[in-house]
């Protein structure tokens, strides 16, 4: 039986200056202005940037102290992750109705597989149309979309066409597509191995699959080479994977100004917990495994680990593995930029006895706090512990 596969079957879905654009539903007011989400304070970085800031030269995981001095103009915001969040769960709505093969990248963007669903929605340049549409009129933002026979492509496609656009690269188009574009938008492709091929004279991704592979390969190594001239053909087999589940949750606080009191880094570390055990139990996992993160005043890094049999969601247990190792580092009265935890090892909360184990009437307590919070809002319900973080002893 002939394949009735179309021969563009991949989407890549984008959402365009997802949080900027969140913000401005938020707020029509900074319609058409330079807004620019992220920390506001002095070591803050640019988490999204609408494409008025843009113009201005401001991009994502740029120190805001930089993106101030770029737009000087601009609207500075805080981050609103609960907002973020929701608007993602109804993007993933939108793209689940049209296909159950949905790859999550990260909130604002997705591979989708619509190979098996042209009988019902038309050919994959009409799902992509028709997923715009949807995703403008039930999220509320716009949304790009490449349409293309591999991943790589798609995902070339849909940043080519920004914002608010649709790009199709059909299968016998696609080396025409890539030639001209510059060799650094292939994965794999960072500063030094840039270098290393503009040292050849390799300067776009034409340039690149016109090199032999064998040279390359001298200079990059034969795993890379194969792999770099493989994309420069258009040549991608992997397979759009639907929902996995994480691998960890985790949640980094970088300070304003730099704590060295072991007392308010401890009550840090208790919120840090608390936002990460909320979140496994929003998406239904425990953990067995909790990292505790700290960067000192130099930029060290230190990180340390414990794991337990008995994985948990638990805020309390958290925040008692994490103070005994911060308890443990070495050296007294240190100068912390930066902590953070996370918990990885995850299981299904389903598949444990939830009334057995250690410290589940506190859990009880901390799930009630969960629903408080979802009524009344984040910070609605706390421990007392964490009244009297103070203003500047607060995360930016």
């Amino acid at each position: 039986m002939p394949d009735e596969r179309p021969p563009e079957p991949i989407l890549h879905a984008d959402l365009d200056a997802f949080y900027a654009s969140v913000e401005m539903l938020k707020d029509p007011s900074l319609a058409g202005k330079p807004v620019i989400v992220g920390g506001v304070g002095g070591r803050g970085v640019v988490s999204s940037a609408s494409y008025e800031a843009r113009g201005f030269g401001v991009r994502s995981a740029m120190p805001t102290v930089r993106a101030r001095r770029l737009c000087p103009d601009g609207v500075f915001v805080p981050p609103d992750f609960e907002a973020y969040q929701a608007h993602s769960n109804r993007f993933r709505e939108v793209l689940l109705a049209h296909t159950p093969f949905v790859e999550p990248i990260s909130l604002d963007e997705a591979f989708l597989d619509v190979g098996g669903a042209t009988m019902l929605f038309g050919e994959p340049r009409a799902i992509a149309a028709r997923i715009r549409a949807e995703v403008e009129r039930e999220v509320g933002v716009t949304c790009s979309v490449g349409v293309a026979p591999t991943k790589f492509v798609a995902k070339l496609a849909s940043d080519h066409c920004k914002p608010n656009g649709m790009l199709v690269v059909p299968a016998e188009g696609v080396l025409g597509f890539l030639e001209p574009l510059p060799v650094g938008r292939l994965w794999g492709v960072g500063e030094k191995t840039g270098e290393v091929l503009s040292r050849l004279a390799v300067r776009t991704i034409g340039d690149l699959a016109a090199t032999p592979e064998p040279i390359l390969a001298r200079l990059l190594g034969e795993q890379h080479a194969r792999h770099l001239t493989q994309l420069a053909h258009g040549v991608d087999d992997r397979h759009v994977v639907p929902y996995e589940p994480p691998k960890s949750v985790g949640h980094v606080e970088t300070f304003e100004v730099d704590l060295d009191d072991d007392e308010i880094l401890l009550r840090e570390l208790l919120a840090l917990s608390g936002k990460v055990a909320s979140r496994l139990r929003a998406d239904g996992y425990r953990a067995r495994t909790v990292t505790m993160k700290v960067r000192l005043a130099t930029f060290t890094t230190l990180t340390r680990s414990k794991t337990s049999t008995d994985p948990t969601d638990v805020g309390a247990d958290l925040y008692h593995t994490v103070a005994e190792l911060y308890r443990a580092l070495p050296g007294e009265r240190r100068r912390v930029r930066l902590l953070g935890v996370q918990a990885s090892g995850l299981v299904s909360a389903g598949a444990e006895q939830l009334a057995l184990l250690r410290g589940e009437r506190w859990g009880d307590v901390e799930r009630a706090v969960d629903r408080i919070e979802h009524r009344f809002g984040r910070g609605a319900a706390m421990p007392a512990s964490l009244l009297d973080r103070s203003r500047r002893d607060r995360p930016i």
